[in-house]
């Protein structure tokens, strides 16, 4: 809740300063980033993945 809250003055501020946000003001942009999070939880529920850095010996 706390970081709706902040979302939802941090939106009204820009707004009301006329600054445009720094994330996408349409729909399917905001869709997109909540697919990349949906996509982020599935790889880790199924627990599947790749180590890069380990990978690259690093």
């Amino acid at each position: 809740m706390v970081a709706l809250l902040t979302g939802l003055l941090t939106g009204a501020l820009f707004q009301f300063l006329n600054v445009p946000i720094p994330a996408p003001p349409e729909f399917p942009g905001v869709m997109g980033i909540v697919g990349i999070y949906l996509g982020y939880k599935l790889i880790e529920y199924v627990d599947i993945g790749v180590d890069i850095l380990e990978t690259l010996g690093m």
